[in-house]
């Protein structure tokens, strides 16, 4: 009785969202090509907004996604989300052909015009936010939903 119990709650707990992407990974593992998820485009510009599309951005879990960040220099601009980026495993930042490898981050400033690469394995489900620090507004912010 306490097997079937405990077969029950562990297949209650597990959602079948959280699965990755492919069956069969090969070597590559979380990596593999089949595993990943579409490239979000972020834009940081005086008076634009940080996203262009609507509502959260759904990313599942244990899937691989990259965020391309754009800074076209108009202001001294930065992101921040400290939740967002803890509830991710960042596979590396790209900046200029340099990558980096962080352990965690809490954001990322950008003083002149220029691009960065994220690439991460989504990890923790809940909803995250990603802003421009010090702003208010609804467009200088998005949303990451990790399902």
């Amino acid at each position: 009785m306490k097997k079937l119990a405990f077969v029950l709650a562990a297949l209650v707990a597990t959602p079948a969202a959280a699965a990755p992407l492919c069956d069969e990974m090969g070597f590559a593992g979380l990596l593999a090509k089949c595993n990943r998820g579409d490239t979000v485009e972020l834009t940081l510009s005086s008076g634009k907004p940080l996203y262009d599309g609507d509502g959260p951005i759904a990313l599942q879990s244990g899937a691989y996604y990259a965020v391309n960040i754009t800074a076209d220099g108009t202001a001294e601009l930065a992101v921040s989300g400290a939740e967002f980026f803890r509830a991710i495993w960042m596979n590396e930042i790209v900046i200029n052909d340099i990558e980096i490898r962080p352990m965690a981050i809490d954001s990322i400033e950008f003083d002149a015009g220029g691009s960065a690469r994220l690439s991460f394995i989504a990890i923790k489900p809940g909803s995250y936010t990603v802003r421009i620090p010090g702003s208010t507004g609804d467009a200088q912010s998005v949303t990451f939903s990790i399902q």
